[in-house]
């Protein structure tokens, strides 16, 4: 497996992951009808750095990292992550949720923040929990599930310690 900076060329590897977990509708607040040239500037663009991970040649997940918040908040970051399919339950997100850590620190940042987990999205909120991160808040009814219905959405944070 390896994990990797990626560039725009990877773009058509990353494309089916994003598509297909934002046309499901179930854990991020994407448009599900988004275009392509939407999600490329979504998860290549404004991101500070998006990584790939492939196993030779399949493509298994994807992250990206950028600041959460400008000015006095720029200490703290922002990542999605994307695992394929095919590639899930295998502890993948874990590892790109690691290395997301690592990247962050290197990068001056201090802290990280999920802006809106669906609370129905029960392996990420435990994986979350399991790696650290603490619920600081809660959304009630703030995201439509296409089979849940209104469900709340989290505020999650860790706090990754003080810049060297």
């Amino acid at each position: 497996m390896e994990l990797r900076q990626a560039t725009e060329e990877d773009w058509p590897r990353i494309w089916p992951i994003f598509r297909d977990i934002v046309r499901k509708g179930d854990t991020y607040t994407y448009d599900p009808a988004i275009s392509e040239e939407a999600a490329l500037g979504i998860w290549m663009s404004a991101p500070r750095r998006t990584y790939i991970c492939t196993d030779g040649a399949d493509t298994l997940g994807t992250y990206y990292i950028k600041t959460n918040q400008g000015g006095g908040g720029a200490h703290v970051c922002n990542c999605g992550y994307m695992v394929a399919a095919e590639a899930r339950g295998k502890g993948l997100a874990r590892k790109m949720c690691l290395h997301s850590q690592d990247v962050a620190r290197e990068l001056g940042y201090r802290a990280m923040q999920f802006n809106f987990v669906v609370s129905s999205n029960k392996a990420a909120v435990h994986l979350w929990e399991d790696l650290g991160f603490d619920t600081v808040g809660r959304l009630p009814q703030a995201f439509e599930h296409p089979e849940h219905g209104l469900v709340d959405a989290l505020v999650m944070y860790k706090w990754l310690g003080d810049a060297d």
